[in-house]
């Protein structure tokens, strides 16, 4: 799997399910944000849906944060919205749900599992420019928390604010961060 990290998200268009109506979305409406691309392997699934949930109910700290998620599996957006109907945990869910029945988001992130049509649990932190800053994949059997995922978007933030700080491991919001440097080396 080649380096994905600082590389520019794909260029795409599809349909989303979103609080209840159907919206075109493609890569130009995330330019300029930063954002979160979720991808999942599929609707009505078992560890899926407690994803979605967990994300839904983070959501507002993360729009707090300026960021806005796009769910994404490999199903269209009819699916979604018939998830979002039979299943009280996505009817919670207020972010996009893109539909990539095509697979060609999946495949320009690199996660589709190509004999399955089915996506591997990737989550990947996209900055204002359009790079990927955070790429996180898990196999299909271990889900992924929106707690963890929102110290990493603040570790992101602030690196890209703050020229020539870093965050230290399990860095926190308000915790004190490091400035690489030669007088550094050896000492930490």
């Amino acid at each position: 799997m080649a380096a994905i990290i600082n590389q520019t998200i794909p260029e795409f268009k599809t349909q989303a399910y979103v609080n209840g109506e159907f919206k075109e979305i493609s890569s130009d409406d995330v330019k300029g944000k930063w954002a979160v691309f979720f991808f999942y392997p599929h609707d009505f699934t078992f560890v899926c849906p407690t994803e979605l949930e967990d994300m839904a109910d983070h959501y507002e700290e993360i729009k707090a944060l300026g960021v806005e998620v796009y769910a994404v599996s490999t199903d269209t957006h009819f699916v979604h919205k018939a998830w979002a109907d039979a299943s009280p945990a996505i009817a919670k869910v207020k972010y996009p749900m893109l539909g990539d029945g095509t697979g060609k988001i999946t495949r320009g992130f690199n996660v589709m599992i190509e004999e399955d049509n089915a996506a591997l649990r990737g989550t990947f932190l996209v900055d204002p420019d359009g790079k990927i800053k955070v790429a996180e994949i898990h196999d299909l059997g271990i889900g992924r928390s929106a707690k963890d995922l929102i110290r990493k978007i603040q570790a992101a933030q602030y690196v890209r604010d703050n020229d020539g700080e870093v965050c230290p491991a399990a860095w926190e919001k308000g915790k004190e961060t490091l400035k690489p440097s030669l007088d550094l080396v050896g000492k930490i």
